[in-house]
């Protein structure tokens, strides 16, 4: 497999809208909720808040997530610090990150970055505090603890750009020109800021590919309606909004030459979790003979599990399918099922683009192969 060195796709400012910045120690964070007829950052500065920014999907996309997981740590953190006296005992401290690590862990159950993120800042947590005597954490101490946890959050984060970059960079010599589509959103709202899924049809862009793009809405939350054909817009990428069930006709009519989408969480066996509505385009795609792209960074794999069958599918609030921009649309009493994800059976994936490389079946030899050597 050729390699990418890393200078040939060094990320600029100007590449990436931002989904969220940091500043003097807050977190502001796009509300992806007004978006496209509203661009307004709402200040998480606290635990609760960035908590609330996760749940309530103020941002969203497993990538985006994980990133601002890693900064919430920090933020619970830092806003305790008053609180404290010192010098800490390692038990209480260690009860305080416990606290914060369920307050995030709860707030979204399918999207693995979020968990993958938490681990990493415990590693750095865990690693500081066992060079720490038993009840002699001083502020000092502390300060420096803060320090390690801010810049591995940040590491993640600029980690997650690169790897954007390194995956639209393999992926665009798989996408054909004509009419690629897409579901959800995979852009930089829904990452560090470049895109896995479609920052992949904006390198093939880009590179002067002749490609279409066929925007499914994405109900109920419309996230290709709303933040998908925003960030096309910007980019000046020629697309349409299509309604998701149109999606099969399209294939039948020679519309679509390849389809590509994002996920959430990738099985040890290439079982792939996404947006609601995945799976349905997988099975349409294999039979008109499409090729079916995943782009997910190694972090969203979660080699614990043998497949899909134990990926928890987020079921969410009947209100989001009930009601359109707070009207409701549905008869008054109607009940609905309202299932955020998906999960696409492995023989139905073409290929999963990573910032590793690409993986082509058979999944479960080649995801540990390319993981792990890539």
């Amino acid at each position: 497999m050729k390699k990418i060195k890393d200078n040939l796709i060094e990320p600029k400012e100007a590449d990436f809208i931002k989904a969220f910045y940091w500043e003097n120690s807050s977190l502001f964070i796009l509300d992806q909720r007004k978006l496209p007829l509203k661009e307004i950052y709402y200040k998480a500065n606290t635990l609760k808040k960035v908590r609330y920014s996760i749940k309530e999907m103020l941002v969203r996309g497993a990538p985006a997530i994980g990133i601002v997981t890693a900064i919430g740590v920090y933020i619970g953190l830092k806003e305790a610090q008053s609180k404290l006296t010192f010098p800490l005992a390692k038990k209480n401290l260690l009860s305080l990150f416990v606290r914060i690590e369920k307050s995030l862990s709860s707030a979204r159950p399918t999207a693995v970055n979020l968990f993958w993120a938490l681990k990493r800042m415990k590693g750095v947590f865990q690693g500081f505090i066992n060079k720490i005597p038993e009840g002699n954490l001083g502020q000092r101490a502390f300060e420096e603890l803060l320090k390690s946890l801010q810049k591995e959050a940040l590491s993640i984060w600029e980690e997650d750009i690169l790897a954007n970059f390194k995956m639209g960079e393999y992926g665009s010599n798989l996408l054909p020109e004509g009419g690629i589509l897409t579901h959800c959103n995979t852009g930089a709202l829904a990452t560090g800021g470049y895109g896995t899924a479609l920052g992949v049809i904006r390198r093939a862009y880009e590179k002067g590919k002749k490609i279409f793009i066929w925007v499914d809405e994405t109900r109920p939350f419309l996230q290709g309606a709303r933040l998908t054909a925003w960030e096309l817009s910007k980019l000046k990428i020629p697309y349409k909004i299509i309604t998701d069930n149109s999606a099969g006709y399209l294939m039948k009519k020679g519309k679509v030459r390849a389809i590509i989408v994002g996920a959430d969480r990738i099985a040890s066996n290439g079982d792939t979790a996404n947006k609601i509505g995945t799976y349905s385009l997988s099975v349409l795609a294999k039979e008109h003979g499409i090729p079916f792209y995943i782009a997910a960074p190694s972090s969203t794999f979660d080699l614990t599990l043998a497949s899909g069958e134990g990926i928890p599918v987020e079921v969410r609030n009947e209100k989001e399918v009930l009601t359109c921009k707070r009207k409701l649309i549905a008869p008054a009493g109607a009940q609905a099922m309202n299932l955020a994800f998906d999960v696409t059976p492995a023989e139905n994936i073409t290929a999963i683009i990573t910032e590793k490389g690409i993986i082509v079946p058979p999944f479960s030899q080649n995801i540990l192969n390319v993981l792990k050597n890539g």
